[in-house]
């Protein structure tokens, strides 16, 4: 019979095969986090458009070509979250945290996120991120902590040697307005040469063209003003003292004055750590300061800070690297509960629920099967362990434990085989 559809372009079936790697890295995560005192947040698929064109902004490419929005049957306009920091603020306002946590509140989550961009390797229209937030500190010290939290994930998972960080300010709204005044000096020269988003960009935003995807306007970009000559006293302080709490903290960096990163709410400190090892230069975490982002929102003036990493590039990264190849997939099917009759088949699966009550993880046949069939199955799911139970076995409450790697057999009484095979 042919396939009625199949999932759509730009997503992926995560099979049990994989799925443990990402439980991995995620229980590794989620342990980092609880050791630095950051506690998870859960926010909404999808969210009132209006957040996403404030937070995000209406030049950034995100707003402008890859958000799903559409109507829904009230006919209010909604968008599946092209990233996860616009929520998580939204949730911080709406729930009060400013006045309710204490300070400065730490946050992260894992979430799915929705971007309709031409799908490659590592890049998905539906993608999934880790990230991190942080409100309540405005001080450098934040930003050099946020960023080693970030460098410890990569020494974590033995990937320090296969990632660089790199910083950069990019200033605030003050001396923003002077770098703007520059760039578009700069680029209304070579006007008719951008793209038509871009030429549009040239009056709202001309930071906007810095970040654009086109090889022409990259090419143009990359001989444009760059921002540190325009910071002011204030945002040049931080940006020294961040230097200086990563050396003291010994977190290799390199200052790289062309990232502005890709949303509009970005101020001061940004930072991406990026890789050659998952084909062209590839940015695994990125993230950096969003000061006026809680204001913006409606809540009161908090700075704020945060990052979000790529989970599937990070996955990418780690299988190019070989990461998984000494790893071993967690223990499925402990002990397999043959039967040769009904009454058989009703004890096998009374014993394995309690056996997993017990913790240990076992099975027992479901589908009428004969023994033969029976230790096929049983084969296929690997387990170290099975025992067939008949009438004899019932009877005397002794069942032949068999070790299916060693073909060793051994007598153990039903009750103590919680015992015998637990690792």
């Amino acid at each position: 019979m042919a396939l009625l559809t199949s999932l759509p372009r730009g997503t992926a079936d995560l099979l049990p095969a994989e799925s443990w790697k990402w439980q991995r890295v995620e229980q590794t995560l989620r342990r980092l986090s609880a050791l630095a005192g950051v506690e998870e947040i859960r926010t909404p698929t999808f969210e009132h458009t209006e957040l996403f064109h404030r937070s995000v902004g209406d030049t950034t490419d995100v707003v402008q070509k890859e958000m799903y929005t559409f109507e829904d049957k009230g006919g209010r306009s909604v968008t599946l979250r092209p990233e996860g920091t616009a929520g998580a603020v939204r949730a911080f306002v709406q729930n009060g945290l400013a006045g309710a946590a204490a300070s400065p509140v730490r946050l992260y989550y894992f979430t799915s996120c929705f971007r309709y961009e031409k799908p490659q390797a590592g890049r998905l229209r539906e993608f999934h991120q880790y990230g991190v937030e942080m409100f309540g500190s405005a001080d450098a010290a934040a930003d050099a902590e946020l960023i080693a939290f970030a460098q410890g994930i990569f020494d974590a998972l033995d990937l320090a040697a296969q990632v660089r960080l790199e910083i950069n300010s990019i200033g605030c709204a003050h001396c923003r307005a002077d770098y703007h005044r520059a760039l578009r000096e700069y680029f209304s020269a070579r006007r008719d040469e951008l793209c038509e988003t871009c030429q549009d960009r040239l009056e709202r935003n001309p930071m906007r063209i810095l970040d654009c995807k086109s090889p022409v306007c990259a090419a143009i970009a990359a001989g444009a003003p760059k921002i540190l000559d325009f910071l002011c006293e204030d945002c040049q302080a931080h940006f020294d003292a961040l230097r200086a709490r990563l050396d003291a903290l010994g977190v290799a960096y390199t200052v790289n004055p062309s990232i502005v990163r890709g949303l509009d709410y970005y101020n001061r400190t940004v930072f991406e750590f990026v890789t050659d090892r998952i084909g062209a230069q590839a940015t695994v975490l990125g993230g950096g300061r969003y000061d006026t982002l809680v204001e913006t929102l409606g809540g009161p003036s908090v700075p704020a800070l945060g990052f979000a990493m790529g989970l599937e590039r990070l996955q990418l990264l780690l299988e190019n690297v070989g990461f998984w190849q000494a790893a071993a997939p967690p223990e499925g099917c402990r002990i397999y509960l043959a039967s040769l009759s009904p009454a058989a088949s009703d004890a096998a699966m009374k014993l394995a629920h309690e056996l997993r009550r017990a913790g240990i993880a076992a099975q027992s046949d479901l589908c009428g099967r004969s023994l033969r069939a029976q230790m096929k199955y049983a084969g296929k799911l690997g387990a170290p362990y099975c025992v067939v139970l008949g009438d004899d076995e019932l009877a005397s409450g002794v069942c032949r434990l068999k070790d299916m790697r060693t073909g060793e057999e051994k007598e153990t009484a039903l009750a103590a085989l919680a015992e015998a095979v637990r690792g």
